[in-house]
């Protein structure tokens, strides 16, 4: 699909980030765009950035729907088809996504399960409601993004990252055989693993308002050491007062969002471009590819601290760090 002009493209988790660019980038390429979020903020706030430089006659609609919730989905699909007046889409975006539950140990096994049915649950569910509308085009494209986390379970030997792995190599697995499952039985829709690397978005503030119940803006004292006790903090949080630990943890966002070195934009368009080009596989970020090659030539040292310091000579790679 070479060209977006006049296709219908449905996104999740368009809120923020990766997936507001992509709604951003979409409409800008005359593309029509059914969006979703499970922040109603959020959503408004790409709205109203998509209303104010959509090309003439691109339509652009906003879906409150949680992509872990089958039900949800469905109510979303058959809201797009709705408004939209149509009985396919050319593009899925399976984009939502959240961190949390690092720890299958320690960490809340509701926080892990969260994770977990958010970002695999949530690309499951939205393909099942919406590959039938992809098959029914004559030209679609099914968008799942991954991560390194698909084929690199860690994010440094001192932060586990369970949960958000897990989740990221399902959706590699999945994305990969469908290659043949649609080649088979509807050799017009082409499928795309999308893997990025470190990529400034506010997923860490987002993450903490839809997997942990906290808004970083309006925290509580208790919830300020309960976060602590999540970060594996728990000592540290405790010689701490609450204004330390919540400067802490806005240091973290910070950090996240803004030291990273590719910016949503920029990986958009990464993505963007590897869909005009049919790449099934699609790595984002020199970081994405620099773990992707040092992990296949040495899988057995992927999980030690001298893969890590290798990776840390060799990318801007920080987020075990922002972690710590």
């Amino acid at each position: 699909m070479k060209d977006f002009s006049g296709k219908l493209a449905v996104v999740t988790g368009g809120g923020t980030g990766m997936g507001r660019e992509l709604v951003r980038q979409l409409v800008a390429s005359g593309c029509n765009v059914a969006f979703c979020d499970v922040l109603e903020n959020n959503m408004a706030e790409t709205k109203a950035i998509c209303d104010s430089e959509a090309p003439p006659g691109v339509t652009v609609t906003t879906h409150v729907c949680d992509v872990s919730d089958e039900a949800a989905v469905n109510a979303f699909r058959d809201s797009v088809v709705a408004e939209h007046a149509t009985d396919h889409v050319n593009l899925l975006f399976n984009n939502a996504g959240v961190g949390g539950g690092g720890s299958f140990i320690n960490d809340p096994r509701e926080q892990w399960e969260r994770t977990f049915n958010i970002c695999w649950g949530g690309v499951y569910l939205c393909s099942r409601a919406f590959v039938p509308l992809l098959i029914n085009a004559s030209e679609a494209h099914l968008i799942n993004t991954s991560s390194v986390n698909g084929f690199w379970a860690s994010i440094g030997p001192q932060a586990p990252h369970t949960a958000y792995s897990s989740a990221k190599f399902a959706v590699k697995g999945f994305s990969e055989a469908l290659l043949n499952d649609f080649r088979n039985h509807a050799p017009h829709v082409k499928v795309s693993v999308v893997m990025p690397g470190h990529i400034g978005t506010p997923l860490l503030a987002n993450s903490g308002k839809i997997v942990s119940g906290f808004d970083p803006e309006n925290l509580t004292d208790e919830d300020l050491q309960l976060f602590s006790v999540l970060l594996g903090k728990e000592d540290q949080g405790k010689e701490m007062g609450v204004d330390e630990i919540k400067a802490m943890l806005e240091n973290m966002m910070s950090a996240f969002a803004e030291g990273a070195p590719t910016s949503a934009s920029e990986a958009v368009a990464i993505i963007l471009d590897g869909v005009r080009e049919e790449r099934w596989r699609i790595l984002v970020g020199d970081d994405a590819k620099i773990i992707d090659q040092s992990v296949r030539s040495d899988p057995e040292q992927a999980y030690e601290q001298s893969f890590m310091d290798t990776l840390r000579a060799a990318t801007d790679w920080k987020i075990d760090k922002v972690m710590q």
